[in-house]
């Protein structure tokens, strides 16, 4: 079993679908206007499709990876430690999962991401984990992981539609099972480390589906960051909650994403943040058009703090993904093309995550955006 690092992706991103507003007229309009040799002006559809086709195996001339080829799944390649881990898990081995979430240690965006995998992997099949739970009844590890179980079992339950669109029955089943899940929430709080700031993050998911009232949700915010005040996931979920499609506005995301970008140290990628608040702006409000609205003086120094940030982290460190790919199109719709490719380079091949995991077609969004900016600055 597989499943997305980010929890946008996994639980939260099919209430944000939407089309790529403005995309191919902006686009082309720059194109034409630039005296694009490439441009097709009256082609036929056959002629146009033809001319795709050869400006597609173009880009793929250059190492770049065909669309029919991308992993639409995974915002980067997957650890074979985690592979391995999954496979073991399949065949009922769950002193496996427990050594792989132990081996986190303090590292506690590790540590999230690990107890997700072990969730997602017991939300298909739990048998491993009902073995875990007769043989240490009492592991904090094994409440941890029960509880995220029970968060991303409900949120499979909802599935990824708007509210509007789903039936007020499988809703009821939905806030059912994460008041059950809240209350695993709870008992793996009970029993963990004091230092753990995990079990709270996993309750962040429970807020956002259940609605929490502000001061909840900020009572809860305030046991996270007493634990882990810089864990970036931590700080990516509760943008989702301020968020104006969940149950805050555009201001309360922008203002909540500003502090947490002013709280971060160079190289500890907290400037995802704003960039991230900007992008569910444009998502969500239809009077914006990407190609004015992240031009703005305050968006692209936005980009410029976030770039800085990305240069001062460790080369390594696995959330710069998360990172580059937001990067990669903002840097396309400011005209920064040859910046914008740098980051395509790092991505290429797994987009699994926003802003491509947004779209109806992630692989369309993405090839579209990458393919223009490296033909621009390809050499002639």
């Amino acid at each position: 079993m597989t499943i997305p690092i980010v929890l946008g992706v996994l639980l939260l991103a099919g209430a944000a679908l939407y089309a790529l507003r403005g995309v191919r007229s902006a686009r082309r309009a720059r194109r034409l206007t630039a005296g694009d040799p490439r441009a097709v002006s009256g082609a036929t559809e056959a002629t146009e499709a033809a001319e795709k086709s050869r400006r597609a195996a173009e880009v793929v001339a250059l190492g770049f990876v065909p669309e029919a080829e991308l992993d639409t799944v995974h915002p980067a390649p997957v650890p074979a430690e985690r592979t391995a881990v999954l496979a073991a898990l399949a065949d009922g081995d769950w002193e496996v999962g427990a050594a792989y979430l132990k081996a986190a240690g303090r590292d506690w965006e590790e540590r999230w991401l690990r107890v997700r995998v072990l969730a997602g992997a017991a939300a298909g099949d739990d048998g491993w984990l009902r073995a875990w739970r007769e043989a240490k009844p009492s592991h904090p590890a094994v409440a941890l992981v029960t509880a995220d179980t029970a968060v991303v079992a409900a949120w499979n339950a909802r599935g990824g539609e708007a509210a509007r669109d789903i039936s007020e029955e499988r809703l009821r089943t939905f806030h059912d099972l994460l008041e059950r899940a809240r209350t695993a929430a709870r008992e793996a709080q009970r029993v963990a480390d004091p230092a753990d700031p995990v079990p709270y993050m996993v309750e962040q998911s429970v807020g956002i589906g259940l609605g929490y009232p502000h001061e909840d949700y900020e009572k809860l915010w305030g046991e996270i960051t007493a634990r882990g005040p810089k864990v970036l996931t931590a700080h990516t979920h509760a943008l989702q909650y301020w968020c104006e499609k969940w149950h805050g506005s555009h201001e309360l995301a922008l203002s909540f994403a500003r502090e947490s970008a002013a709280a971060g140290e160079p190289g500890e990628l907290l400037t995802l943040l704003p960039l991230l608040a900007y992008f569910e702006q444009d998502t969500h409000d239809p009077e914006l058009t990407a190609e004015v609205f992240y031009k703005a003086p305050e968006i692209r120094g936005a980009v410029d703090a976030a770039l800085a940030d990305l240069a001062a982290a460790d080369p390594e460190d696995p959330r710069a993904v998360r990172m580059r790919h937001m990067l990669a199109y903002l840097l396309f719709w400011q005209d920064r093309d040859a910046a914008a490719v740098e980051q395509f380079r790092h991505v290429d091949g797994h987009i699994g995550a926003p802003p491509w995991s947004y779209a109806a077609s992630p692989r369309s969004r993405y090839v579209y955006a990458r393919d223009w900016a490296v033909r621009v600055t390809a050499p002639a």
